[in-house]
């Protein structure tokens, strides 16, 4: 065998031996690099100290602003207008006369009555005055007879329940004179006149069909609110809200609720309540719709976590909880959301370690790195 083979064969067999060794090298790396990547610590998750807590948040429903008083003034007899003494917008007191009528035939009446009454009085008269001469002479033994004596004063009695039935009807008669005056019941606005001076009114009905004037109180009103069954519980007496007014952008106003109905409505299952609103400035008006915040504190003794804590599973509802370095998928109820926390309801207690952020990828009884904030 020639040096020249002696020498090909040597180099094959050094590169064969280096590739090896580099393969070996390489796999070894590979290896250890594997190694350090199953012991690499899992990344430490957020956790926090489970505490208790109340939501206070509140809904907002639709009511209407209402005059604290309202009133239809008719005319109590028929008869005509004589004149008007308020008009729309007039503001008027409390006995104020707001217009006056005119029944002639009432004015007959009136002077019938009062003859009525003065033929009574004198047929009275005269029958007491017989009653009393008979009964004085009948001290003077055998003058006057029983019979006589108590005759005369059944006439007496009678005649006087007579006095008596035409005294009451001159004042019926003088009272529907005076119902030709119609005077304000309380103070307030007319916010409706729809008659003139010489129109013919009467009772509802019998003579107007609409009201000579429509009278509402303004300088105080009634929010009236209809709150759903859910939240019935959040109100009661005394109870502050505030609402607002499209046609006020930029203003709140506040009441107390002052009257509950006590009882859901039958259609709308929700509870009719009137909150008492001062308005002394009249910058609200009867019929204006306002949104009204409902105020809906909650308990404090619930426990509350972060939205973000509260794991919406295709298995349920679930909070995570650590133990001993493991997780635990802990299935809960949720109650009331708002500002970012959740009430949740489960087996729970104060003072338990739960992942701020749930995920499925943080499975179940897996080892758990936490960082508590």
């Amino acid at each position: 065998m020639n040096s020249g083979f002696r020498i090909s064969i040597s180099f094959l067999l050094l590169t064969s031996i280096a590739v090896a060794l580099y393969s070996c090298s390489e796999s070894g790396a590979k290896d250890e690099k594997s190694g350090a990547a199953a012991v690499a610590p899992a990344p430490a998750l957020s956790a926090f100290s489970l505490e208790k807590g109340a939501i206070s948040s509140s809904i907002r429903i639709p009511g209407e602003l209402v005059a604290f008083q309202q009133v239809d003034l008719y005319a109590k007899v028929n008869s005509f207008i004589k004149k008007l003494y308020a008009d729309v917008g007039t503001e008027v007191s409390a006995g104020q006369l707001l217009v006056t009528m005119e029944a002639p035939e009432i004015n007959s009446q009136l002077s019938g009555a009062e003859s009525r009454l003065k033929s009574q009085e004198a047929i009275y008269l005269s029958s007491k005055a017989t009653y009393d001469r008979l009964l004085e002479t009948s001290k003077t033994p055998g003058t006057v007879s029983q019979n006589d004596l108590d005759l005369a004063f059944a006439r007496q009695k009678s005649d006087l329940a007579q006095l008596e039935a035409a005294r009451a009807a001159h004042r019926e008669v003088g009272d529907n004179r005076n119902y030709l005056e119609i005077r304000a019941p309380f103070s307030g606005v007319i916010t409706a006149r729809n008659v003139s001076a010489g129109a013919y009114v009467g009772p509802s009905g019998k003579g107007s069909e609409m009201p000579i004037f429509t009278l509402q109180e303004q300088k105080k009103l009634r929010l009236v609110v209809s709150v759903p069954e859910a939240y019935t519980s959040y109100l009661d007496n005394q109870s502050e809200v505030k609402f607002t007014v499209k046609s006020l952008t930029g203003k709140q106003f506040t009441g107390k609720v002052i009257r509950l109905a006590g009882a859901l409505d039958r259609k709308l299952r929700s509870q009719h309540i009137e909150i008492d609103v001062a308005n002394n400035d009249k910058a609200l008006l009867p019929g204006m719709v306002a949104e009204v915040a409902i105020p809906l504190n909650g308990n404090g003794n619930n426990f509350l976590v972060p939205s973000s804590a509260v794991l919406n599973s295709s298995k349920g509802v679930y909070v995570i909880r650590v133990e001993n370095n493991k997780t635990k998928w802990v299935p809960v109820t949720t109650g009331r959301s708002d500002n970012g926390k959740t009430e949740v309801f489960g087996d729970l207690k104060e003072g338990d370690t739960l992942i701020t952020t749930a995920g499925e990828e943080v499975r179940d009884s897996a080892v758990a790195n936490v960082k508590l904030k």
